[in-house]
């Protein structure tokens, strides 16, 4: 048996078993400890139930994306779907093995201001707190875009969420910091080394950009 998830399945099938055996008051109080969270992952109960997993669902949503013929509002909707779907750190993960962050980094330079601003939404997610995902989003390219959205995109929302997106990227990971400085403006940078770790260095060079943004 090599597919992961009927593994679980059954780990998880065998675990309910023992708890149902072993707990001698589920039988009179159904809020005791007969339905704990025994650790089914969305993708095996996907498979439990016969539904399409994550990953398929992750797939549909960009190919809807990226459709021509679709219309603006499904897009969007599109786009809502998978960022939800990318607020689970594995599916977040596996963007790379399912050859998703291609497509969503060039969705930022998209015509339509409201693909632009939900891919860097995507980003920020895709990244925030995941050093795998900062990884991918640095060697995708997708760093010095962003930064030219917070420069000289026209809308304030697309620039707000590249803000969002720069900002998870760039904390403690020093080679996104590097490389957003080196496109972020000399008066917002200030043209010297700030170390990724260093939260109060790096809210500040945020804080300028919100100040940019608001301003614009």
């Amino acid at each position: 048996m090599n597919d992961p998830n009927l593994n679980q399945l059954l780990k998880w099938s065998v675990r309910n078993s023992d708890v149902s055996r072993e707990d001698a008051t589920s039988a009179s109080d159904p809020k005791a400890a007969r339905y704990p969270d025994r650790g089914l992952n969305p993708e095996a109960l996907s498979t439990l139930l016969g539904g399409p997993s994550d990953a398929d669902r992750m797939k549909q949503s960009m190919s809807a994306i990226l459709h021509p013929d679709l219309d603006l509002d499904n897009k969007l909707v599109a786009f809502d779907n998978f960022e939800q779907l990318i607020e689970n750190i594995d599916n977040a993960n596996n963007m790379e093995n399912l050859g998703l962050w291609t497509p969503l980094t060039r969705q930022l330079e998209s015509n339509e201001p409201e693909l632009r601003r939900m891919a860097a939404w995507c980003i920020s997610t895709a990244v925030q707190n995941n050093p795998k995902g900062q990884e991918r989003a640095f060697v995708i390219g997708a760093i010095p875009t962003l930064v030219k959205l917070i420069i000289e995109d026209q809308n304030a929302d697309v620039r707000k969420h590249a803000i969002s997106a720069v900002s998870s990227e760039i904390r403690n990971n020093q080679p996104s910091l590097d490389e957003a400085m080196k496109h972020i403006p000399e008066d917002v940078s200030g043209g010297v080394k700030v170390d990724s770790g260093d939260m109060e260095s790096v809210d500040g060079i945020i804080a300028k950009l919100r100040e940019r943004n608001a301003s614009s």
